[in-house]
């Protein structure tokens, strides 16, 4: 072969890489510019390690069955592998601008491929959505594509991470892929995730609704739980990917990776008391003392958004990555309801995935009354977050900070769940039910009787209090395994984290359990 014809071969492959690169061409990247969207590879450059991105099938071509069609190279997604701070990852991005980023046949095998060699390679999963949904000039091949990726999702949940970033439409049956990920990120205004769209909706329903009503960043953070977060442009979405995978392992077989952040383990806090009112029943922020407990007061918040009464998120302790589990008295007092019950379990779930210890600090009156969660099924839904703490085998450390009361006692992290280290705080009231609810009936002769009734019900609940309601009666009896000084909090959990990091256990064989979904 002459030095020409290889001259010719090297120009043909440079043209096709030009054609590849260039998507659905400058007219289209111009659009997707002017609605303030990155396109593809510009969003893989943001993502990835400079220079790391090796692009997997960057020549596959859709089925074209009409010759009149034009051809793109790539198929309306970008995949491949690369680093992150220099941990490899692969990913796969939608890009709008071929063919308004609808999945056919050929980007269908493109994504299974990635994710086939991710679960295979060890390592996170990365997909970002900016799609049409599935073509529908090519039929039932584009749904086939979509079921291929869920079987993908299913074999990789925990073995591997798996994100999700919405950062434009994602409907009808594609919206199912991002749901059986680990974590969803929409950037507001631009992210939509809907099974049905607002003139489906219209049309079926007659009610009128807008895109962002139906499927936006804020309804989806708030209100379904389906978002973990929020960002407010693709820039703060990608910053949030980084550092969500800087606090979990490439895979269940590893241990997250342990950071020196400087942060004395051996830190107090005098005034860590200070936060908790006098009075139990008044309000108080539960974030305050995560934020004071943990490295650096660095608290990476997960469903910030939903079901707020418990709080969810990783932070890190003496270096090691925790998951932090607790209630938030600043709403419904602390009470599990059944959509935290959900958050909460999921959260632990997945942590017990990926060998990253619990951490739960308690202050609940309860499980929320009333018809509305009754009928809803607080009872199947409650029990879900009990079945997480009993399953999950990792480090358990649980802090009673205040109330502590019923059932809710019981699901949030106690001894009888396995937890593995019990503390209390002095402020902790640990009993069947509030004083005020138990002297009711424990006193109601007493009651009856009394002439000055809120006199009488005010000393009956600071008798019971003393006798009953507090964290040595727990501790006699070895459920509570220390009463602490609050300024002790981070180094006694920090101590029980490092003692606790070699631990094992071994459950009888099973397939699966059947949690109460």
């Amino acid at each position: 072969m002459t030095q020409a014809m290889h001259e010719d071969k090297i120009k043909r492959l440079y043209h096709i890489k030009k054609l590849s690169e260039e998507g659905g061409g400058p007219e289209r990247i111009s659009a997707q510019h002017s609605k303030g969207k990155l396109t593809a590879r510009e969003r893989i450059s943001l993502l990835l390690d400079q220079d790391s991105f090796v692009e997997i099938d960057k020549y596959v071509i859709h089925r074209n069955d009409d010759p009149s069609t034009k051809t793109y190279f790539g198929d309306g997604v970008l995949t491949g592998f690369g680093t992150i701070d220099g941990r490899k990852v692969f990913v796969y991005v939608y890009d709008f601008t071929v063919l308004g980023g609808s999945l056919g046949e050929m980007a269908g095998k493109k994504i299974v491929k990635v994710m086939d060699h991710a679960l295979k390679v060890g390592v996170p999963i990365i997909g970002i959505l900016d799609s049409g949904g599935a073509r529908i000039q090519e039929g039932v091949v584009s749904l086939d594509g979509y079921g291929d990726i869920f079987y993908r999702n299913t074999l990789a949940s925990g073995i591997i991470p798996q994100i999700t970033a919405s950062i434009g439409p994602c409907a009808g049956g594609a919206v199912y892929s991002p749901a059986m990920t680990d974590f969803i990120i929409m950037v507001e205004h631009i992210g939509q995730m809907f099974v049905t769209g607002p003139e489906v909706v219209h049309e079926v329903l007659g009610q009128e609704v807008s895109f962002e009503e139906l499927g936006g960043a804020i309804t989806h953070a708030s209100k379904s739980g389906v978002a973990h977060f929020v960002a407010k442009d693709e820039y703060a979405c990608i910053d949030k990917i980084k550092k969500l995978l800087s606090y979990i392992p490439q895979n269940n077989s590893e241990f997250p990776p342990i950071v020196n952040t400087g942060d004395d383990p051996n830190r107090i806090d005098s005034a860590l008391a200070s936060i908790l009112p006098e009075n139990p029943y008044e309000q108080y922020d539960m974030k305050q003392i995560v934020k004071t407990i943990v490295d650096d007061g660095d608290f990476f918040e997960i469903h910030e958004l939903f079901a707020e009464n418990v709080i969810v998120g990783f932070a890190r302790m003496g270096g090691r990555s925790i998951g932090i589990v607790a209630n938030q008295p600043l709403y419904l007092a602390g009470a599990l309801d059944i959509h935290s019950s959900n958050k909460a379990a999921r959260f632990i779930r997945f942590c017990d995935c990926y060998n990253i210890p619990i951490v739960t600090l308690v202050d609940t009156p309860g499980y929320l009354p009333g018809t509305d969660q009754e009928h809803n099924g607080i009872i199947r839904h409650g029990s879900k977050l009990l079945y997480s703490y009993c399953e999950a085998s990792v480090p358990k450390i649980t802090c009673i900070i205040g109330k502590a009361y019923g059932g809710a006692y019981i699901a949030m992290g106690s001894k009888n769940l396995r937890a593995d280290v019990n503390f209390a705080w002095p402020t902790a009231e640990i009993a069947v039910l509030g004083p005020e609810a138990a002297i009711t009936i424990i006193h109601r002769r007493d009651l009856k009787k009394s002439e000055d009734l809120a006199k009488t019900k005010k000393a009956l609940a600071k008798e019971y209090r003393e006798k009953f309601a507090n964290p040595y009666i727990a501790a006699e009896k070895g459920i509570i395994d220390l009463v602490i000084d609050p300024m002790e909090t981070r180094p006694m959990i920090i101590r029980a984290l490092d003692t606790l990091s070699t631990k094992r256990e071994i459950h009888p064989w099973k397939k699966h359990g059947n949690i109460n979904l």
